[in-house]
């Protein structure tokens, strides 16, 4: 069997970001950290950092009052951030700048009398926390056919932002369809999906073509590693998320020759190792389409 590698994988600067953010706040105020959801979507990321001395809340008022509480890489809406406030919480910001960047767009819009069109997944945390940026005045849109028959009030004056982690393909078709409905649609002078979801896509499509089978490495509840699944699907492969070795299906492997491997953008590299050393392939070829050298400066209290 021989292994090809998807090159971008794995990490994001935003993931980075966020887990050196967690990791210096460990060291500056000790344990325990409180961290509100999940840092970023990985039970192997989420359990090493328990174990240091972080405690993951579902909400604020399960941060004892004077405590230190970190906001995850999705963001969070306005009432949260108060809510932290009137509990006396010291918080630091793990938000990746490219959601904040989206939650800038929509109260930009708001205040220009704008109706905020989101395009992403009900109940991920990113989406909350958009919507709750302008509440009243967002509408969420999964699927291109909820965009055919969305209503607004003025559709003059409608603006369309993104989930970070969507698919790059369905999400061009879904704003092919507002753009046809709102001829004076609004949108973000750049793309909203991220470099990262963007590269990692794109460098499956092109390995897809090679493979036989493809195994991607996240977890269930990534938004991007369910993309990146649903790609190499609709490309007609067989393909699998799996959170490490111990996941694979011998039975996925019978009379396969080339496997395609790749990672979501919040799974450690050591995972794919893991899995590579499971495989013991004859041979391992990484495929390459982008370089990415992207970096984000940490909170100014932890410079």
């Amino acid at each position: 069997m021989e292994v090809l590698l998807s090159e971008p994988r794995g990490f994001c600067a935003g993931v980075v970001r966020a887990i050196d953010i967690v990791e210096l706040c460990l060291q500056h105020f000790g344990p325990p950290i409180y961290i509100r959801h999940e840092i970023v979507h990985n039970p192997h990321v989420v359990n090493e950092l328990r174990q240091k001395g972080v405690v993951f809340v579902n909400e604020i008022d399960d941060v004892p009052p004077g405590q230190t509480v970190v906001f995850s890489a999705h963001g969070v809406a306005p009432s949260v951030r108060a809510a932290a406030k009137a509990r006396g919480l010291q918080v630091i910001d793990a938000t990746c700048p490219l959601v904040t960047k989206v939650h800038l767009e929509a109260l930009r819009a708001a205040q220009n009398g704008h109706t905020v069109i989101l395009v992403g997944h009900r109940g991920h945390d990113e989406v909350i926390g958009t919507m709750g940026e302008v509440p009243g005045r967002a509408i969420l849109v999964e699927t291109a056919e909820e965009a055919a028959t969305v209503d607004v009030p003025d559709p003059g004056r409608v603006t369309v932002l993104t989930q970070t982690t969507l698919s790059v393909d369905d999400t061009a078709e879904i704003l092919r369809v507002l753009r046809r409905r709102f001829p004076a649609l609004g949108t973000s002078q750049k793309d909203d999906i991220c470099y990262a979801t963007s590269n990692r896509q794109r460098a499956l499509k092109a390995m897809a073509r090679d493979v036989e089978l493809v195994l991607v490495i996240g977890a269930e509840n990534s938004s991007n590693c369910n993309r990146l699944r649903e790609l190499a699907t609709d490309a007609g492969l067989p393909a699998h998320l799996i959170s490490g070795p111990g996941d694979v299906n011998p039975a996925w492997l019978v009379g396969v020759q080339r496997v395609g491997i790749t990672s979501g953008a919040s799974t450690p590299e050591r995972l794919v190792q893991a899995v590579l050393a499971a495989l013991g392939p004859r041979a391992v070829r990484t495929l390459c389409v982008a370089e990415e050298n992207v970096t984000f400066a940490l909170p100014r209290g932890l410079r």
